[in-house]
């Protein structure tokens, strides 16, 4: 049973005060720069799902930047997953179980003391370590930023926690940004057993993305090729981490709080993931919709999650294990959905899926495939919505309109 529905621009409806998913938190806290986030079109989408709707487990099944956690975790059941582990980070943040009270009213300050010793520690050992480059020529400019680049060669190993110095100092960040990124890494180890350890990764991300002198993601690092890039890159580099990660995380700290809903949080791969979640979920699923990999762009902060000093390649220093989405392949996009849609089948799930008519299979085809995958016990519809999507950056095209289509599936007993 297939219907569609006319595209429009989306004004969200006035909420009922009786609906309980459309009630949800707007004041969600905004973490990283993320290409395609729907933060802008979340109404659009929690209306999708609020119609949908039955009861049970919401699943996110490539939840990214994980506003959806951040939308709906103290309203209804998550589970929230993305094979980016840094992902699983931002979910656990949203959807913590926080009694604030279990800990020191000063926590913040003594997180911040503690990097700052390390910090300290560090430039105590290694003196010479100084990349200052406030009042200099192009020449000399460029000449700093490649002796930070060349420390990618430098021995640290008597360091625990070393791996942005060595690998992005003159990079997407300067030595001194490096340096305060490992020393909030290094202590966010020291809480690894507590729901803090999410909230300094999420807070120092946030500090990561407005720190960069790239574009917004980590794709690749500018140059300095005329006076005005070499000015314009000077100004990230005299950012500092800290204030960046102290303002995220007293804006999380009170955001989040006791949560008593049974979350879940996974790593997998979309099909593994549809073979764990319960009979008769509701699942929305926004895959990647083009040949560009997002394992590109956001590397570093999944290097920061995992941090184990990967193996790098090429100017953007990219992990070599990173990975490869069927859906940004045309020769696999096509059985990655049939695999989507049969997995949905037989969790007899209901399925709200996004896509953009910017993406690697036309919405014709989508639908075909759905409609013939889907053809029992199902009611397919669709949805449309035009807006404003980032480019992240783009000298010549920041953003464009594109036409962002929900694909219902709606399993009927």
């Amino acid at each position: 049973m297939f219907t569609t529905n006319t595209i429009y621009t989306y004004m969200p409806e006035k909420k009922s005060g009786n609906d309980l998913i459309k009630n949800y938190d707007r004041n969600i806290p905004h973490i990283i720069k993320y290409m395609g986030g729907k933060r802008k079109i979340l109404d659009y989408i929690i209306d999708a799902i609020n119609e949908n709707y039955t009861g049970g487990q919401i699943c996110d099944l490539f939840a990214g930047t994980s506003i959806l956690s951040g939308a709906l975790g103290k309203i209804a059941p998550i589970h929230s997953n993305d094979i980016q582990e840094y992902s699983s980070i931002l979910a656990n943040t949203y959807l913590s179980n926080i009694d604030w009270e279990e800990y020191p009213s000063n926590i913040l300050n003594e997180i911040i003391d503690k990097a700052s010793e390390y910090v300290n520690t560090v430039k105590s050992k290694y003196p010479d370590l100084n990349f200052s480059n406030s009042d200099c020529s192009m020449e000399e400019f460029i000449e700093i930023e490649k002796k930070q680049q060349e420390l990618i060669n430098f021995n640290f190993e008597s360091l625990s926690h070393h791996l942005f110095i060595k690998y992005y100092s003159g990079t997407y960040w300067s030595f001194e940004q490096c340096l305060w990124i490992d020393a909030f890494r290094k202590v966010a180890d020291e809480y690894f057993e507590t729901p803090i350890y999410n909230i300094i990764l999420s807070s120092l991300m946030f500090a990561m993305s407005y720190n960069s002198q790239s574009t917004g993601h980590f794709a690749q690092y500018r140059d300095a090729t005329s006076i005005s890039s070499k000015d314009d890159i000077l100004l990230y580099r005299q950012k500092e981490i800290v204030p960046y990660f102290r303002n995220k995380f007293i804006q999380l700290r009170d955001f989040v709080g006791v949560n008593d809903f049974s979350h879940s949080v996974t790593s997998q791969d979309y099909s593994d993931c549809l073979d764990t979640i319960p009979p008769n979920s509701t699942v929305y699923a926004d895959p990647p919709y083009a040949f560009v990999h997002y394992s590109r762009f956001y590397h570093a902060l999944e290097t920061l999650v995992k941090y184990d000093y990967p193996k790098v390649a090429y100017k953007g220093r990219y992990r070599v294990d990173r990975h490869q989405s069927p859906f940004c392949k045309r020769t696999e996009v096509q059985d990655a959905f049939k695999t989507l849609f049969s997995k949905i089948k037989n969790k007899n799930a209901t399925l709200i899926l996004s896509y953009s008519n910017t993406g690697m299979i036309s919405f014709e085809r989508l639908i075909a495939l759905a409609t013939e995958i889907l053809s029992t016990n199902f009611e397919i519809s669709t949805k449309e919505v035009l807006y404003r999507h980032s480019t992240m950056g783009r000298k010549n095209d920041k953003d464009r309109e594109v036409k962002e289509v929900l694909l219902i599936a709606k399993y009927i007993q």
